[in-house]
């Protein structure tokens, strides 16, 4: 008798069932609905919409200026118009631009109102400034004599036709080159040490130029006096002006100069190093030539500062009416010397050369700035278009010589061959 096995079917253990997420719901759209799309908002350039806003603002605020200074209010004076006037136009400016704009764009409109009063009141006082020395010195400025003349043959009473301030102009160039001699070697020296040397005195040189920059030059003035002409006994000359000079411009061309030097790429000293060049021949044949442009901008702007100086020349030069061209003796006077000294005589010939005297020399520094704006437009690092065409025409010369030395010299695969 056989024994009958009986198997059971064998159930495979199965995992527990997971929670499902619940299934996603989509909305149909609705066939209206539609996605607006966002404002673009134009940020440069002037619209419609503002002129007029600013037109009305301004036509409202001028006529209601007008009715607290002529009835509601005993108001009264131009200076007080103008500042009420500009209050009311700032309150109605923004009310009106509050109906169609947000915060940001209302600060902005309004932060731009305020600049833009700024720069049109400095605008206004330097043209203010200016046309009023030329009008006051036109009479003196219109003869050809107040170029070619000293006044040592004028008096109080000649008029505008005898007399110049040629010995101005002449002392004024003479005294600025004589500064420009000892200041500028000083302060190139002076900035490179304090950019290239990486000494731990360059911060302390610094400080000190950076204090030496608000040195009032009544101070100079008086230190070299009692330096130069009691203590050691030269007289009052050209020279000391010269020196107390050299004492304004020099902060001023380091500082201008440090700053120059820091904007020439590192990248350019690193080749040299790699090269093997020293240090003093990077500094010289590729940071200075480097930073030539910048360089010649802080010169011409420690010149423009220190010709304007009339404290110092006053107590180391002395005054004089007589051409004096040696600066190492007698008196010399300059151009903002000359013009102190013309507008305080109570003659009315003799104040209108004082002013031409101002314009001349106002007309002089604005020449200077505008060379130092055209020579620093180019910033430190690159070439001007003739130093690029010249180092083209150069690099194409080294490409022409090598390829004909190529040419001349055999190759080493024909030597082997022969």
């Amino acid at each position: 008798m056989s024994a009958v096995t009986t198997s059971e079917p064998t159930v495979a253990a199965t995992p527990p069932p997971q929670p499902q997420a619940a299934p996603r719901t989509f909305l149909p759209a609705r066939p209206d609905a539609h996605v607006a799309p966002a404002e673009r908002r134009v940020i440069g350039g002037v619209s419609r919409e503002s002129v007029m806003v600013l037109l009305g603002a301004v036509a409202s605020s001028l006529a209601t200026t007008l009715l607290l200074f002529g009835r509601l209010t005993p108001l009264a004076g131009k200076f007080g118009f103008v500042v009420v006037l500009f209050v009311v136009f700032l309150v109605t400016y923004t009310v009106l631009i509050s109906l169609t704009e947000r915060t940001t764009a209302i600060v902005d409109r309004l932060m731009t109102v305020l600049l833009t009063a700024c720069a049109a009141a400095a605008l206004f006082a330097l043209f203010s400034v200016i046309v009023f020395v030329l009008i006051k010195g036109f009479n003196a400025l219109r003869h050809a004599n107040f170029y070619t003349e000293d006044m040592s043959i004028a008096g109080p009473l000649d008029p505008l036709t005898v007399g110049g301030i040629l010995h101005a102009i002449v002392g004024t160039l003479i005294m600025t080159l004589i500064g420009l001699v000892i200041t500028v070697p000083l302060a190139l020296a002076t900035a490179v040490y304090m950019t290239e040397s990486g000494s731990r005195w360059a911060g302390f040189v610094r400080t000190v130029v950076t204090a030496m920059t608000a040195l009032p030059s009544i101070l100079a003035g008086l230190f070299i006096f009692a330096t130069w002409i009691l203590i050691l006994g030269f007289e009052r000359s050209g020279l000391a002006a010269a020196i107390a000079m050299s004492i304004m411009i020099l902060p001023i061309i380091v500082r201008s100069a440090d700053v120059v030097l820091r904007l020439v790429p590192g990248n350019l000293r690193e080749a040299a190093a790699a090269l093997g060049a020293p240090q003093w021949r990077t500094v010289w044949h590729v940071v200075l030539p480097t930073a030539r442009s910048g360089l010649t901008t802080s010169v011409i702007l420690g010149v423009a500062r220190g010709i304007g100086e009339t404290a110092p020349v006053l107590l180391t030069a002395g005054f004089t009416s007589t051409m004096n061209v040696n600066p190492r003796a007698n008196p010399m006077v300059s151009l903002p010397l000359a013009a102190y000294e013309l507008v305080r005589s109570p003659q009315e010939n003799m104040v209108a050369r004082g002013f031409g005297a101002a314009a001349v020399l106002m007309v002089l520094v604005l020449v200077l700035f505008t060379l130092a704006r055209i020579l620093g437009g180019r910033p430190a690092g690159r070439l001007s278009k003739h130093g690029a065409r010249r180092t083209a025409a150069r690099s194409a010369e080294d490409l022409r010589r090598f390829e004909a030395r190529q040419h001349a010299v055999p190759s080493i695969d024909s030597e082997v061959m022969s």
